[in-house]
């Protein structure tokens, strides 16, 4: 079984992006089922949203409104969604960098 991190990086203060809801959904029988979910601790990062993900599709939800509302910027994105698929046991790291008008992603390890 693989298992997921993530971390959450603010571009435009160049610090960690804490209390930022994530949310992980699992693709199954062609429904997305919710399989885990953690807000940011402060460090921007959960160390283990899933300790368990089978081969598959899935999609994490980083609710990116909690974070600007809480900060009081005006943002373009209310979240962002990252769909990827496991297809072999290792762990999977998806680290989102964001501000109010773009954001990255990437396979991480």
């Amino acid at each position: 079984m693989s298992s997921l991190s993530t971390h959450v990086l603010d571009a435009v203060h160049g610090a960690p992006a804490a209390g930022v809801p994530v949310v992980l959904y699992a693709q199954r029988d062609g429904a997305w089922q919710t399989s885990g979910s953690g807000t940011t601790d402060a460090d921007g990062r959960i160390a283990e949203l899933a300790g368990d993900l089978s081969q598959g599709t899935y999609r994490v939800v980083f609710e990116t409104a909690t974070y600007f509302v809480a900060s009081g910027t005006t943002a373009f994105y209310p979240e962002v969604v990252v769909t990827f698929v496991v297809e072999e046991e290792r762990h999977v790291h998806v680290p989102l960098l964001l501000s109010p008008f773009a954001y990255s992603t990437y396979r991480g390890s």
